[in-house]
This record gives structure tokens, C-alpha cells and sequence, in this order.
């Protein structure tokens, strides 16, 4: 025998030995377990770590026992006929006592789930309207996630979460609803403008009855105390100069106001030039009208008080 048959002999006995090796050894990772088919039927199952198998009659397959994602988008509509895209983040996991249902009996869970994700959202969202479902949209997720389990667990999966994480409409669904909402705000920041305005106009009213009150009371008070102090002028001046009467008396009161008004307002700035009588009478004239109008006053005819009345002197502001 030559040695190069012996070579290749020995090199097929090596690539032989490590085939058997590869098809004998199998290990099986943490949060994994391993399904082994002997002849192509189920045999037994696989804990992590490392295990033999009988070469080219067993075959051991990865079952992944870790929490996986998958996401998902409904398209759906409201009651109130309203289109929305509904995003749906379904957590799920293999049960660890069902290992052989969840390898065997879905060959693509994740597009199980998603049907079965659809089907429960059509279920629920078209009984609702739009602001319904913005309100119960941690209810939709609830609903999801308990009829996603009861049907997933059958299959060897465990539903952690079905979060419902959005609720997407239309855009110019959306932009309405925006000029709904500003329009609303704006209404409420009128009316809140409006009794603001309200309160400020009755506050104001309010304070100007009660200073229109207290002026009153004042005048009333200053009125009264120009009573008293021509009262008691009286009776000093009857008392000083003996056989006045009431008449003489008032009748100097009421001249000495006449020309202490003059006096004001040759005093007071920005007054206009006035024209008054110039004769030496005209004291004695102005005089006797006020007593004549007095009369007039205090008669019951209020015409007839046994004293013609005259005009008063004419007073003609100029410029």
C-alpha cells in the first residue's frame, strides 16, 4: 500500500471522526432549550448546556425562551367615522412548560399575533368615537393584551404587554381638531376678559355712588353750617344794631355773597370779562330785587308778592 492511499485514508478517517463529533456534541445556550427529533419525530427536549445525540439519527432544534417584541400598525375606523392608525407593542414569550406547542404548532407566531392583534382592535375601536378612544386607549390595551392571551397561551406563548402606544388620525382630522380646541380657549379667555370688565365697571360704579353719597353729605354738612353761621350773624346783628330787621339783615347777607362772588371771579385765572351796572343805585337796586324775590319765593302765589319783580342786571361775558 502506498503512502499516499495511506494519506488520504487517514485524512477521510479525521474529517469522519470530527463529522461524528459535530453530530454527537449539541449545546444549548441560557434562556434556550433545545427540541430533538430522532428519525424526524419528537423525542425529547433540551435544558442548557451540553448534550450527545446519536449521529445522523437525532436532530436537536433552538427554541428561544427570551421575551421577544413585535410591533404593529391598525388602520381602523371610529364610530363617529373617523380613520385612525393605531400602533400596537406586543411583548410575548415562550411558556417554559409548552415548549413542544409553541415550536410545533405555529410556524410564525409573530403573524399569528398579529392577526389575532387586529382582530381585537377592530373589535373594540369602531364602538367608540374619536375622543372615546384618545380616553380609553389604556382600556383598548387592556381588552388586547386578555383576549391575546387567552388564545396565545393555547399555543405555547405568554402575552406579556399589548400597549396600545399611539392613536394616530387623519392630519387634517388632527388640524381640526387643533382649531377646535384654540377656538374653544379663546372663548373661555373672552368670557373670563368679559366678567373681569364686569367687576372692574361695577367696583367703579359701586365707588362712585358711595363718593357721590359722602359728597352729598358733605355739601349737606357745609350747607348747614353756612345756616348756623347766618343764624347766629343775625341775631349778633340785630343784637349790635337795634331796630334792624330780619330783612335788613338778610338783605346785607345776601349782598355782601353777591359781591364776594365778584370777588372770585376777578380773581380766579382764566375768567372771561363780565359787564356789571355802573350807576351809584345799582348796589340799591340789586338790593331790593333779591329781597323782592325772596317775597316772591315765600308767597303761596309765587307771582304776587306785592313787589314787582325786575330782571336782574345783565351780566355779558365777553370773549
Amino acid at each position: 500500500m502506498s503512502v499516499s492511499i495511506v494519506f488520504i485514508l487517514f485524512v477521510a478517517a479525521a474529517i469522519f471522526c470530527l463529522v461524528l463529533v459535530l453530530k454527537t456534541l449539541f449545546t444549548v445556550r441560557t434562556a434556550s432549550a433545545g427540541i430533538v427529533e430522532r428519525f424526524g419525530k419528537f423525542h425529547r427536549i433540551l435544558r442548557p448546556g451540553l448534550h450527545v445525540l446519536l449521529p445522523f439519527a437525532e436532530q436537536a432544534y433552538i427554541v428561544d425562551l427570551q421575551v421577544k417584541q413585535a410591533q404593529f400598525s391598525v388602520e381602523t375606523k371610529t364610530r363617529d367615522n373617523v380613520f385612525v392608525q393605531i400602533p400596537v407593542s406586543v411583548q410575548y414569550q415562550v411558556l417554559d412548560d409548552k415548549i413542544y406547542d409553541a415550536f410545533y404548532r405555529l410556524s410564525s407566531p409573530q403573524k399569528q399575533i398579529e392577526s389575532f392583534v387586529f382582530n381585537s382592535i377592530l373589535g373594540h375601536v369602531p364602538k367608540l368615537t374619536l375622543d372615546e378612544t384618545f380616553e380609553q386607549q389604556s382600556g383598548i390595551s387592556v381588552a388586547v393584551k386578555v383576549e391575546l392571551d387567552q388564545i396565545m397561551s393555547g399555543f405555547g406563548f405568554n402575552i406579556l404587554t399589548a400597549l396600545v402606544t399611539d392613536i394616530v388620525p387623519d392630519v387634517k382630522v388632527k388640524a381640526a381638531m387643533n382649531d377646535i380646541n384654540a377656538a374653544q380657549r379663546s372663548q373661555v379667555a373672552a368670557q373670563a376678559r368679559g366678567e373681569a370688565e364686569k367687576i372692574l365697571k361695577v367696583k367703579q360704579a359701586e365707588a362712585e355712588a358711595e363718593s357721590k353719597a359722602l359728597q352729598g353729605k358733605g355739601i349737606a354738612s357745609e350747607r348747614q353750617a353756612i345756616i348756623d353761621g347766618l343764624s347766629a350773624s343775625i341775631e349778633h346783628f340785630q343784637q349790635g344794631v337795634p331796630g334792624a330787621t330780619s330783612e335788613d339783615v338778610m338783605a346785607l347777607v345776601l349782598l355782601t355773597q353777591y359781591f364776594d362772588t365778584l370777588r372770585d371771579i376777578g380773581t380766579r385765572g382764566g375768567t372771561n370779562t363780565i359787564f356789571l351796572p355802573n350807576n351809584p343805585g345799582a348796589a340799591n337796586d340789586f338790593q331790593t330785587q333779591i329781597l323782592a324775590g325772596l317775597r316772591g319765593g315765600m308767597s303761596q302765589g309765587g307771582g304776587e308778592a306785592g313787589v314787582s319783580r325786575r330782571p336782574p342786571p345783565p351780566v355779558e361775558p365777553e370773549g
